[in-house]
This record gives structure tokens, C-alpha cells and sequence, in this order.
């Protein structure tokens, strides 16, 4: 899902929480809300804002506090929580904010990488390029509204880096090729988080590094 998407469909959530506004067309006209609806709208918005941030982030413990019952200055507090959240997807803040701290982030362990490249830890170096790795799936699933977690027996499970990989390449995020390769690199990974150093040589994980920093230039 793109950022035009999630924009759409914070249109959708902000109509629905006004379709929850009934008004009563007699002489003394009123305003009340449909309680169906409203929970339709609560339900929809929380899920929306958990994808795009998280249940701990201020726009989704605000909503889940303030939006609570079927009252229409909360409902009305819902909508103006959800047009707040559309002004940033179509400013693009949300998108310029996590590419920043992740590329901060990203490159403190590149670094480190790098380091321990040049002292011959082949090992360690791959472990510390898979979490990048891993961490900028994550990232760019996010961003671009693809599910990082799934459902299973009612609790919500942190999807693998292989399923948000083919995922993230479904979608048309990256090409297949980019795709291959980022399969290769976790495996690579896996092999020295698991102690099977012989499967691979510092030579390879030096190729992983400037691969996987070319790879996440174009797909920042």
C-alpha cells in the first residue's frame, strides 16, 4: 500500500466518523451519534493507526483514550485526530521522519560494521548487516502499508524478514531481483547467527555491505 492509499483511506475513516453524525431534520434540529457506526469508525481508526505508527505512538493512545464512547464531541475529536494523521501523510512528514532516524540509526551500524570488517570479524560484521537489513524491511513495509505482523490465535506475531521480503516485492516496493538478493543476504545472516561460519567467507560479507547499502540508497 502507497502513501496515496493510506491517504484515501484516511478520507474514508474521516467520512465514516461523520456518517456516525445523525441529525434529527425537525424543528428543533439535534445532533446525535449512531452507535453502530461509531464503533465501525473507532475500530477502523484504531487499526489504521496501528499499522501506520504503533499502540504506542501519541495519535494511537489519544484516539484509543479520547474516542471511547459513542458521544459527539468525541467522535468529532476522532475525526479531527484522523485529518491530523491525512495533513501528514500528504505532507510527506511522515515519510521524510522515518527515513531521517532510520538513516541515522542505519548508519552508526554500518560503521560499525565497517570496523569490524577492517579487524577480519567476518562474523559479527554479518550478524550487525542482517539487523540492518532486517530493521529497513521493517521499516520500508511500514511506510509503504505493508503488514509487518499476522494473526494467530488471536495475538499478533512479528511477520519473519523472508515473508516481509516477498511481501514487500508482491507489492512492487523493489524489483524481484532486488528481492533474491535480499533473500541471499539473510541467509547469509542466519548462517553466522547460527555458527556456520564455513558456509561463507569475509570476501561475501564485504559484497553484502556495499550491496546492501546500494540496495537501501534506492530503496530508502
Amino acid at each position: 500500500m502507497k502513501i496515496d492509499d493510506l491517504v484515501r483511506r484516511a478520507e474514508e475513516l474521516i467520512q465514516l466518523g461523520l456518517k456516525a453524525k445523525q441529525t434529527n431534520k425537525g424543528r428543533n434540529q439535534s445532533i446525535w451519534v449512531e452507535c453502530e457506526i461509531f464503533y465501525t469508525f473507532r475500530a477502523s481508526s484504531l487499526s489504521f493507526l496501528s499499522n501506520i505508527f504503533s499502540a504506542q505512538h501519541c495519535y494511537y493512545t489519544e484516539f484509543s483514550k479520547t474516542v471511547d464512547a459513542p458521544h459527539l464531541d468525541k467522535t468529532e475529536s476522532g475525526i479531527g485526530i484522523i485529518k491530523a494523521v491525512k495533513n501528514e501523510l500528504e505532507g510527506g512528514w511522515l515519510t521524510s521522519a522515518k527515513g531521517l532516524i532510520s538513516a541515522e540509526i542505519f548508519s552508526d551500524f554500518i560503521e560499525m560494521a565497517d570496523h569490524l570488517l577492517s579487524e577480519n570479524y567476518k562474523d559479527a560484521a554479518a550478524v550487525t548487516l542482517g539487523s540492518v537489513l532486517e530493521e529497513h524491511l521493517r521499516t520500508l513495509a511500514s511506510i509503504n502499508g505493508v503488514e509487518t505482523k499476522y494473526e494467530k490465535d488471536g495475538k499478533l506475531l512479528p511477520k519473519k524478514a523472508d515473508r516481509i521480503n516477498a511481501d514487500l516485492a508482491g507489492a512492487n516496493i523493489y524489483t524481484k531481483l532486488d528481492q533474491k538478493n535480499v533473500t541471499a543476504w539473510l541467509g547469509l545472516r542466519n548462517s553466522a547467527a547460527h555458527g556456520q561460519y564455513d558456509l561463507y567467507t569475509l570476501d561475501q560479507v564485504k559484497i553484502m555491505r556495499s550491496s546492501l547499502v546500494d540496495f537501501m540508497a534506492r530503496n530508502s
